[in-house]
């Protein structure tokens, strides 16, 4: 029994260490700075790892040479600081900040471009003032583009006298970039907050990216824990204004962040649909934070609000009207 122990114990650190030597070459194959020899370069980091795997002994001298490989690539690696000074895209060009005076909070660089497709349209960027005292209630949308397991939340913050605010949590790309999953696990994206008007966010979504679905809820919070929640994105808006950070798709990521943007003592419990953010909407209900007066399966199928989104297109109106059929009240 002590043997079978020790052999799955090496093997688990066997499996963990070539975990490490994949990463290590891929954070130098992307984050490198070596230009055209980064990929050299990784060649030979993993060369490096495949020398002490076939050739150092004993077990435990070969397991140190890996970790210092992986420390020094990681030492590295975590040197490389966020800017916010490049070319961005310019669906994600400006950087949103919120004055919070008492109850007034005006939002700088809004989102609200003018749409005739995914990447035609006319960027508008607008400063919008909200009263906290006048929020009535939040709702999230849920967007798939693939998997049932991965999907985009973008929480919506609604007014008693103004037009809903919703705040995507999103990777900022430079131009030409385009969004990898496999790049997201390294320094390729900065993190970025973008409060828009629903016509943008959502109807971007629902109107333009003809592969995708999205679905609305209502959240069943208290009106305390709503205005909460919309100071706490402010907060993040503003300390992300005043200090870039990094986009990581494990890490800091669209989901993660809502989570960990409230202090410790108020996150909610940690759960694998946290990551798998596709069954987020399952996790919610199964919490209370969704409608349970109907089954999850009907409160889905009212969610999905493509063809309501796709029928009021850019009316004044848009927010109501896709809202019509929703479970819940605010």
């Amino acid at each position: 029994m002590k043997r079978l122990g020790v052999w799955v114990g090496g093997l688990l650190l066997a499996v963990v260490g070539i975990i490490a030597a994949a990463w290590a070459f891929g954070a130098v194959w992307f984050d490198g700075p070596f230009a055209a020899m980064n990929k050299i370069v990784a060649a030979l980091v993993a060369v490096a790892f495949i020398v002490a795997l076939l050739f150092v002994r004993p077990f435990w001298r070969k397991l140190g040479v890996f970790a210092v490989l992986f420390a020094g690539v990681l030492t590295w690696w975590l040197t490389i600081s966020p800017t916010s000074n490049r070319d961005w895209q310019p669906d994600v060009a400006q950087k949103a900040w919120a004055d919070i005076q008492g109850d007034e909070v005006t939002v700088h660089n809004v989102r609200n471009f003018e749409y005739r497709s995914e990447t035609d349209y006319t960027p508008h960027w607008e400063t919008r003032t909200v009263q906290i005292s006048k929020l009535t209630g939040a709702d999230l949308a849920i967007n798939y583009w693939g998997s049932p397991w991965i999907a985009h939340p973008i929480a919506s913050f609604q007014f008693s006298d103004s037009l809903p605010l919703a705040i995507s949590i999103e990777a900022r790309k430079v131009i030409g970039q385009t969004y990898s999953a496999l790049r997201s696990f390294f320094r390729q994206y900065e993190l970025i907050y973008i409060p828009a008007d629903e016509r943008d966010a959502i109807r971007v979504r629902t109107n333009f990216r003809t592969s995708e679905a999205v679905y609305l809820y209502r959240l069943n919070l208290p009106l305390e824990q709503v205005r909460g929640r919309f100071l706490e994105y402010m907060h993040r808006i503003n300390e992300l204004h005043a200090r870039p950070e990094w986009y990581n798709a494990m890490t800091s990521n669209c989901t993660t962040n809502i989570r960990t943007q409230r202090v410790a003592t108020q996150r909610t419990p940690w759960d694998w649909r946290i990551l798998v953010n596709g069954k987020g909407d399952e996790l919610l209900y199964q919490r209370g934070v969704l409608d349970h007066s109907v089954p999850f399966a009907e409160l889905k199928r009212r969610a999905y609000i493509n063809a309501r989104a796709q029928a009021a297109n850019d009316a004044p109106d848009f927010s109501e009207r896709i809202r019509t059929h929703l479970v819940g009240e605010h």
